[in-house]
């Protein structure tokens, strides 16, 4: 039978968490009444102790492996979708825990969305990701169950996580609140606890340095204003690390670092397996607290390490390697985007004109005449009264903090003649780039583009700018279109995936929020060969990170298209930005020429076609 805690959804709860706060609880010591922070709303035996039979001395790195029997959760699973399988659930991939986070981020964006909406505040606090992990894991749709020491199938190092509770569907790190993950292991004569993961903020007392953490211990009310400091007990975590630190058995350590787009929040990054090398007990505020020394285990590919690097880059652009310039836009953007070469001694690009949007021809026309709307400040989100909200059918877009909720057939945002207030949240794609962006050498796919910064799912990254081409002289084939590597076209055929929330999680119908086909009233190419911005330097790939999107808004009566950039998932710092080039359509296919202009593929993907273009 199962001992320890068991990840079970969380139930609903009121909190006096700020509602600004984007994330499950941050808490790295114990929470009262529930020192392990699981939300099973169980009543627990009496908790683990130093001075029980479990204190007995264990002789270090014995080889005892852990029960992991966990029946009684399988039978209490509601499966909602077949496509997760048993098996999924016990034990993920790479591909099962993508599609678990990208269902469960779609669902907390429209969450977000239908909260927004609200005019009046009912005293509970907005927790969309809380309610989304909720309903998810309660469902079935999760993954890992089956908890285990060490790494955690379909997680790689380097990942982030912008709630907690994507810890918790992953398995990665199962309590919502508490820093500490433990399981219980039995041999023939004893049982204990064993850590399998921690979660590590420095404003928690941890001091971080690279491939070594000091962790501090938890309980003993250290850094709450409202409640007297104890000595914190050898008990529940605090003896699960002590128990992994005599056994030696590795550690996953999960990193929390400020959100730079959020001051307020955290995001969460992987970093690997570590062992605890030391523990020791410190005086604070005069009493105990445990304190833990973890060192990193050698040849796993960086992570938070990677982090470090970009603080000392922001400080000072001459600790960059490789750096050519240090904007590339020459102030442009509100955001400096910097050209690094640290693969060989080409000193750039090709030469090209800087522009940040698009230039029609005067002459061309994409649609009918269109107005805007009629608000005197902001648009708000469920205002009947907005016209640019009803021809999103009702919906704001975005959530407030920006973040797109849904691929829709086409999106309405508010035009530069639109009365509104420019910092409206329904003019997301025009307010410029949102993160730190670099052009960089490739190996061997030329230039590309990556970001500084940790990028949300759903974040707008840029658009596609250059100079729009007529129709008819792409279709013609010219052979200025034809040689342009940097074209964008409307017309090709794009891989199809699913991105939205499904409406049968919240019990809605199927509406065109769920639609995901582009219905663009008119077709289009953009040409950034000559003038361009950062778009014109992403390349393809078969499974992308980012995808594009139609936007619409209007200026001088007359409605403009745009394409807009949008993450996928959550990209960490210093990956590629990739999208799908996607192909020509089979009529336009047909003959050596076309097949000429179709290009090898080496973007490296388990899912590459072999050919774009």
């Amino acid at each position: 039978m199962p001992m320890g805690p068991v990840p079970t959804p969380l139930r609903a709860f009121r909190s006096t968490q700020s509602p600004e706060s984007s994330r499950a609880f941050d808490g790295d010591d114990g929470m009262d009444g529930n020192a392990d922070g699981y939300f099973d709303g169980q009543k627990r035996g009496a908790p683990l102790r130093g001075s029980s039979s479990s204190q007995r001395k264990t002789p270090k790195n014995r080889d005892t492996k852990p029960s992991l029997s966990y029946a009684a959760r399988k039978a209490s699973v509601t499966v909602f979708v077949g496509d997760i399988s048993q098996v999924d659930r016990d034990d993920g991939n790479r591909e099962v825990v993508n599609r678990v986070l990208m269902r469960f981020d779609a669902l907390r964006r429209r969450l977000s969305q239908m909260e927004d909406a609200k005019e009046l505040s009912n005293g509970i606090i907005k927790r969309a990701d809380l309610k989304a992990g909720n309903l998810l894991m309660s469902k079935g749709i999760r993954t890992n169950m089956r908890r285990k020491i060490g790494a955690v199938s379909g997680v790689e190092i380097g990942d982030i996580f912008f709630f907690r509770i994507e810890l918790c569907v992953v398995g990665l790190h199962a309590p919502s609140m508490s820093g500490i993950d433990y399981l219980i292991v039995r041999d023939a004569l004893d049982q204990e606890p064993v850590a399998v993961s921690i979660v590590s903020s420095a404003e928690y007392g941890d001091v971080e340095d690279g491939d070594i953490l000091i962790y501090s211990g938890q309980g003993g009310n250290f850094g709450k204003r409202d409640k007297q400091a104890t000595d914190q007990k050898l008990e529940r975590g605090n003896l699960a690390l002590e128990r992994s630190f005599q056994r030696g058995n590795e550690i996953r350590v999960v990193r929390g670092i400020k959100d730079v787009a959020n001051p307020a929040s955290k995001v969460y990054v992987y970093d690997g397996l570590y062992k605890i090398q030391e523990s020791w007990t410190e005086r604070k505020s005069g009493c105990n607290i445990f304190k833990y020394k973890f060192v990193r285990m050698p040849g796993q590919p960086v992570a938070f390490a990677a982090w470090k690097s970009i603080q000392k880059w922001k400080e000072g652009f001459s600790s960059r390697v490789g750096l050519i310039l240090p904007d590339l836009t020459s102030g442009a953007e509100n955001i400096p985007v910097s050209l690094v070469n640290d693969v060989d001694g080409e000193k750039g690009p090709a030469h090209f004109t800087y522009f940040p949007s698009l230039k029609y021809s005067k002459s061309f026309d994409l649609t009918q005449p269109s107005f805007g709307c009629n608000c005197r400040n902001a648009c708000q989100p469920g205002d009947p009264d907005c016209s640019c909200i009803r021809k999103n059918e009702g919906d704001f877009p975005y959530t407030s903090n920006g973040v797109l909720v849904g691929r829709k057939p086409l999106i309405h945002e508010c035009g530069p003649t639109c009365p509104c207030f420019p910092n409206c949240k329904n003019r997301v794609s025009q307010s410029g780039l949102k993160v730190h962006l670099e052009v960089f050498k490739t190996t061997d796919r030329g230039w590309g583009l990556r970001s500084w910064d940790p990028i949300r799912t759903g974040t707008f990254i840029c658009e596609y700018a250059g100079i729009v081409i007529d129709k008819g002289k792409g279709k013609q084939g010219g052979e200025e279109v034809e040689n342009d590597e940097y074209v964008f076209d409307t017309t090709r055929v794009y891989n199809s995936f699913k991105w939205n929330y499904e409406p049968a999680l919240l019990e809605e119908e199927s509406s065109n929020d769920s639609e995901e086909e582009y219905k663009i009233p008119s077709p289009l190419i953009i040409s950034a060969k000559n003038l361009g911005n950062v778009a014109r330097f992403m390349n393809h790939s078969c499974s992308p990170n980012v995808f594009w999107q139609p936007v619409l808004y209007e200026h001088n009566n007359q409605s403009f298209l745009h394409i807009a950039f949008f993450a996928i998932r959550h990209i960490p710092p210093m990956t590629e930005l990739t999208y799908d080039y996607g192909t020509a359509h089979s009529d336009e296919a047909e003959g050596s020429s076309a097949l000429n202009r179709k290009k090898k593929c080496l973007c490296g993907s388990s899912n590459c076609h072999g050919y774009f273009g």
